[in-house]
């Protein structure tokens, strides 16, 4: 075992593992960097794929309920196809014309409102974001930045200044100022949703231009995510935009977690609150695991950025992301997928709250499609949030091959997000393994 971080693996409770896995944790240990942490408790060697599902070593099936980084399942057949065949003729970046990327380029262009005409393509959220605010900063002539309290957009430098998730440890910029998550239990009587969300706005412009900021953007996740989930009710982003345009700001629609149809009822989240975003930015399930993201702008707020400032991606927007990417859009179209969602979101959504009607430990079901919440509390009437009790639960569901994760600022909303490969059968499958674990946690 390495002696440069022990707790951390004695924590995992590396010595009850099969001696093969130990020996890879040791050795990962090892060699790898700083930050790196595995993704819940116990780690588990996995070796195949399929749909929502991942299979260890010993051919024990687990069920897939959160990464949908490979959205329309994990090793599809026709996503793997066009990434072998692309790789065996060209992989060549965007100085060269390609055909391919141009007929992607207007496939894509047509999911999103024909204002939003112009796409470029780096290769992760992160950076995704980083394009975005640096497009932003130079249209506006502006440095302010508003994010929601407990946001995460990203990892470089510039994008971690305002991704609060990332703890104490990493700083945020002067230029940054917090607004709440839309959570209507916030608001007082008398008081509307959008009148709340916009006074917080509205605070968050003065006292930026107080200290000698200008608004450059307000970027927000479609789904809130890391601040714990909020989809309902749509519609208040109208006067949270409307007061950002009314500065002088542009608002930036991110939908790398919340995009491609995971929120169900609309390929996109923004477009849930009948709004026009001036930049959209994508990533994660856009190639399917395949390292692709996109940022799509208004023609007006990215041209003089383009004519003047020299941007190249050296692996964004290459032949063989592009196949991935335009892969993932035949399965959209081939299988339904946003239909199917729907569905069975709705199955799932319904099962749960009938699961935990009863509970005291459970404050909230939030989300919409395959993005859900399930809100843990010590006390259903004070919401006093339960970080241990949601721990136990995604263990529990873990020791029964079901994985989730969690969010919030306190940590204490199971996040369920499987790929949108979800299907009525796997619904069922977490549904029952649920219902096991909530009767002796909840």
């Amino acid at each position: 075992m390495s002696s440069r971080n022990p707790k951390r693996i004695d924590a995992i409770g590396v010595r009850h593992l099969p001696d093969r896995l130990q020996d890879i944790i040791r050795r990962r240990d090892t060699v790898l960097g700083p930050g790196y942490q595995f993704s819940e408790t116990i780690p588990v060697e996995f070796v195949s794929s399929f749909g929502a599902h991942l299979v260890d070593r010993d051919g024990n099936d687990y069920l897939d309920a959160y990464n949908n980084v490979q959205g329309v399942g994990h090793a599809h057949k026709h996503v793997v196809d066009a990434i072998w065949r692309q790789m065996a003729a060209i992989n060549t970046d965007t100085r060269y014309p390609q055909k391919l990327l141009v007929d992607y380029a207007e496939r894509l262009l047509a999911t999103v409102p024909a204002a939003l005409s112009k796409l470029s393509l780096p290769c992760t959220g992160s950076e995704a974001n980083d394009l975005a605010i640096r497009v932003a900063r130079f249209h506006t002539g502006g440095e302010g930045i508003i994010a929601t309290r407990w946001a995460f957009h990203g990892r470089t430098r510039e994008v971690a200044s305002f991704s609060p998730m990332l703890g104490a440890g990493s700083a945020l910029g002067p230029n940054v100022r917090l607004i709440a998550a839309p959570d209507p239990r916030l608001v007082g009587s008398g008081c509307s949703l959008d009148d709340y969300m916009r006074d917080q706005v509205r605070s968050a412009i003065r006292d930026l231009e107080r200290h000698g900021y200008r608004l450059a953007a307000l970027i927000a996740d479609s789904a809130f995510t890391s601040d714990g989930i909020f989809t309902h009710p749509v519609g208040f982003m109208k006067a949270v935009v409307d007061e950002v345009h009314a500065a002088g700001g542009l608002y930036v629609a991110d939908e790398v977690q919340s995009g491609f149809a995971q929120l169900g009822d609309s390929m996109w989240g923004f477009s849930r609150h009948g709004v026009l975003p001036d930049i959209v930015t994508m990533g994660k399930a856009m190639g399917n695991g395949f390292p692709i993201s996109g940022v799509v702008f208004r023609p007006e707020v990215s041209d003089e950025f383009g004519q003047k400032v020299s941007y190249f991606n050296t692996l964004g927007g290459r032949s063989i992301s592009v196949a991935a990417a335009s892969a993932v859009l035949d399965v959209f179209e081939q299988e339904n997928v946003r239909e199917r969602v729907v569905s069975t979101g709705a199955t799932l959504r319904a099962g749960l709250e009938t699961l935990t009607r009863e509970s005291p430990y459970v404050g909230e079901i939030r989300g919409s499609g395959l993005y859900l919440g399930v809100e843990i509390v010590k006390d259903k009437r004070t919401l006093e949030p339960d970080s241990a009790r949601c721990e136990t639960i995604i263990k529990d569901l873990r020791d029964r091959r079901v994985l989730i994760s969690r969010t919030g600022p306190a940590s204490n909303v199971l996040k369920v997000r499987p790929p949108v490969a979800f299907t009525a059968a796997d619904a069922s499958r977490f549904l029952e393994t649920f219902a096991v674990v909530a009767k002796h946690t909840l």
